[in-house]
């Protein structure tokens, strides 16, 4: 079975993030169990959605994981030139929902462990594929649930994720909130008798914009990244239902993705303070007034030493002697590392230019390379690592 048989099968299945992906696992499930691969699954409290893990070879030491994530981002609004959900070649690119972020990349993987198993490893490799990873790595966290009491873990990680087989050692933590304003409702006549939310949250956003200024000014630098420092991003903003009525609610939606010299703990302490100033004018006459932010969602980022095993690892399987990069997405690496201590870098086919947009691609000779990777990764364990 070659790359683009399994990766016409994975784009087939439109694994949206929130919806079910049990076809797309139960896929390769039943592709992996015709080598008498064995697959593990860690589900979603309700049953709709699974991680799947497997280990080829030797059960009874640490291997080289290969990581990936199952499900894509949304097609709608977008003016695609075909199917989304069919994979369509035009010269050297194939085109399809996923097949640069990162389906292209679980194709190859899923063959590497096919060839796997037919092999005398003297490491094993080990495949995790995750779901709803584009809603802020969320699935991955069962798998790392299930996989935190064991005493065998992964050595090694290799999250998938499109660098154009570039090596990266980094990405930035995400931290996502949510800013509840609260008003107090007039009619708009007498608009001043009341506290209009949405005038809240607009002081707020004020706030999360100086604060920006002063990071992009002043903060912290990591000039390994497009953007080296530390980012604040509204993302939206919801309330009032008529124009006569002053809303009494307002809800606004922001992220801090942060370089490791921040800690974005101390950001929040920071505008948990401007919020308590926005509103200390209101404390006599509307004591219930207020804005209250609370997490939403976080993932650490990662940081990976330029002289990690793993690093030198893909160093030797790509050829790749030039610098690592950091990359400005996030990835579930930094959860693998910090949760499960499991040293991790991100080397994937495609680019990310390439993802989230309509006539998404991959050019034919990253996965052709990314196949390559990895069956000199299979020599290497092989030997042992």
């Amino acid at each position: 079975m070659q790359t683009l048989d399994i990766l016409e099968r994975l784009i087939a299945f439109p694994s949206v993030s929130r919806t079910s992906n049990r076809e797309l696992i139960d896929y390769v499930t039943q592709v992996l169990s015709e080598v008498g691969v064995t697959c593990e699954l860690a589900e979603s409290e309700d049953g709709t959605r699974t991680n799947l893990f497997a280990t080829i070879g030797p059960q009874d030491r640490p291997g080289v994981m290969l990581s990936g994530h199952t499900d894509v981002v949304p097609v709608e609004g977008q003016d695609w030139n075909g199917d989304p959900f069919e994979l369509r070649r035009d010269g050297a690119r194939y085109y399809g929902r996923g097949t640069a972020d990162m389906k292209g990349f679980v194709a190859c993987a899923i063959r590497a462990a096919r060839l796997a198993a037919g092999r005398d490893l003297k490491t094993p490799l080990h495949l995790a594929l995750s779901y709803d990873e584009e809603i802020g790595c969320v699935g991955v966290r069962r798998l790392l649930d299930a996989l935190g009491p064991r005493s065998i873990l992964p050595a090694l990680c290799i999250v998938g994720e499109p660098t154009g087989l570039r090596i990266a050692t980094g990405h930035k933590g995400k931290t996502a909130l949510r800013a509840t304003c609260t008003g107090h409702a007039s009619h708009s006549a007498l608009a001043p008798e009341g506290v209009n939310a949405l005038h809240l949250g607009a002081d707020f956003m004020a706030c999360l914009r100086a604060r920006q200024t002063v990071l992009a000014a002043h903060g912290a630098r990591d000039t390994a990244y497009s953007v080296p420092y530390t980012t604040l991003h509204a993302g939206i903003m919801q309330g009032g239902r008529v124009l006569n009525i002053v809303p009494d609610h307002c809800t606004l939606d922001f992220e801090i993705r942060n370089i490791a010299a921040d800690d974005p703990a101390g950001i929040v302490a920071g505008l948990v303070e401007d919020a308590a100033q926005i509103t200390k004018p209101y404390a006599a006459r509307h004591p219930h007034v207020g804005i209250e932010i609370a997490e939403t969602n976080a993932y650490p980022g990662l940081d990976t030493a330029q002289d990690a095993a793993i690093v030198a690892l893909l160093r030797d399987v790509t050829g790749n002697a030039g610098p690592a990069i950091k990359v400005a997405f996030g990835t579930e690496g930094g959860l693998f590392h910090h949760s499960l201590g499991i040293p991790t870098s991100v080397c994937g086919p495609g680019h990310m230019a390439q993802g989230h947009k309509p006539n998404e691609y991959i050019d034919s000779y990253q996965l052709e390379a990314c196949d390559e990777m990895l069956a000199r990764v299979l020599d290497r364990l092989e030997v042992g690592l």
